[in-house]
């Protein structure tokens, strides 16, 4: 159940928002730590998110991971082997995902999942 508190913007926790892209492969996020006024807060780091997508054959999959970094073009050398590392745990989940549906079909009238062949030899 929700209450209020679970809907209140914190106001010491809030950040500011920069954007930047290449118009090619993605676009990082760069979230700058703000108090209260607007005001920067040094006090906590600024953190940088990377975005990008993949396609699968459902259509576009959207990948955000964290970026290290302390500058915006430490953030972007970065980019690449983020991007990679999340593309790739993305195919993993894909893949169990398509391999836990698929265990899950079952046909009527096809008891042990071999087609009713006997074994799958071939009938002459």
């Amino acid at each position: 159940m929700t209450t209020a508190n679970d809907t209140e913007m914190d106001p010491n926790g809030l950040f500011r928002e920069e954007n930047f892209t290449d118009q090619k492969l993605g676009t990082i996020r760069k979230l700058v730590p703000i108090k209260a006024d607007g005001s920067d807060d040094p006090d906590r780091e600024t953190t940088f998110f990377g975005a990008a997508q993949i396609m699968t054959p459902m259509g576009a999959l959207p990948l955000n991971f964290q970026l290290d970094g302390n500058t915006i073009g430490e953030a972007a050398s970065d980019f690449a082997g983020k991007a990679q590392i999340a593309v790739d745990e993305a195919s993993r989940e894909l893949e169990k995902m398509r391999r836990e549906q698929a265990s899950q079909i079952v046909v009527p009238g096809q008891g042990g999942g071999n087609g009713g062949m006997g074994g799958g030899g071939i009938i002459t």
